[in-house]
């Protein structure tokens, strides 16, 4: 009798206690979904892209010459404005490599342009001189150096331009001021220059990969000669000489390539 009560005992006792031994299992609820942390930006790497803006440029056409058609000889010297401007754009690439704040690039552009200009001068012997002036297509490999604020970065850059140049002059003189010898004469150069431009701007990463950019550069392409513009009658010459700075603002955006770089860790289970 004793023994069957002493077993009760322990069956009621173990029943009691069952509840707080299953709360000591482990669970078997399913984990948390992971979340990967999102990338880290970094602006180091190559890009390409596109760009538009306007631009203008200052310096003179100075031109001398001599006309001996007419009395005794006259000599001819003018300055007439050449200020060529129109719509510049294009396409660059370059490479940018971020160590801390500081970002340190790279670029080379190329750009066309609608820059043109026509200027006439007119002297006291009947003599018109008229102008025309374009700028076609320009270059340049710039060095940048920049501070990043995450995806602002502020930048200085600098560098080689280079720039393809023309300018169609024409004389005309029908004689009627003087009594002498009418004649119409033109002449076209063109001139390849190389300068050195300087300038700055801001640009924004709107994704890891694209980005959108604010830029003003000065263009300095120095002074050009501008001779013999032919096809005057014999005993005439006339020289030119143009000096050529050009101001530029533009816009555009880049697509950075992360090629070569580790994607990030994401945690697997």
């Amino acid at each position: 009798m004793s023994r069957k009560f002493l077993l009760a005992s322990v069956g009621a006792i173990a029943l009691a206690g069952s509840p707080a031994l299953a709360a000591d299992l482990p669970s078997r609820a399913p984990p948390p979904v992971y979340i990967p942390p999102a990338p880290i930006f970094t602006w180091t790497g190559i890009y390409v892209g596109g760009q538009i803006g306007y631009a203008w440029t200052s310096g003179n056409n100075n031109f001398t010459g001599f006309d001996p058609l007419f009395g005794t000889g006259t000599f001819l010297s003018t300055s007439v404005g050449g200020t060529p401007s129109g719509v510049i754009g294009g396409a660059h690439v370059g490479y940018n490599y971020q160590i801390n704040q500081w970002v340190l690039g790279l670029e080379g552009s190329v750009d066309g342009t609608s820059l043109s200009n026509t200027s006439a001068a007119f002297f006291p012997d009947g003599t018109t001189l008229t102008a025309h002036s374009t700028a076609d297509i320009q270059g340049s490999i710039r060095g940048r150096l920049g501070i990043a604020w995450d995806r602002a970065l502020i930048y200085a850059t600098g560098g080689v331009a280079f720039g393809g140049f023309n300018t169609n002059v024409s004389l005309a003189n029908t004689g009627f001021i003087t009594g002498g010898v009418p004649f119409f004469a033109n002449g076209s150069v063109s001139s390849t220059r190389v300068g050195w431009t300087v300038g700055g701007g801001i640009d924004y990463a709107v994704t890891n990969n694209w980005s959108i950019f604010a830029e003003y550069r000065y263009t300095n392409w120095g002074s050009i000669n501008e001779n013999n513009f032919g096809l005057l009658p014999v005993g005439t010459f006339f020289n030119g000489r143009r000096t050529i700075n050009q101001n530029q603002v533009q816009v555009g955006f880049s697509y950075k390539f992360d090629l070569g770089y580790p994607a990030p860790v994401v945690a697997k289970y």
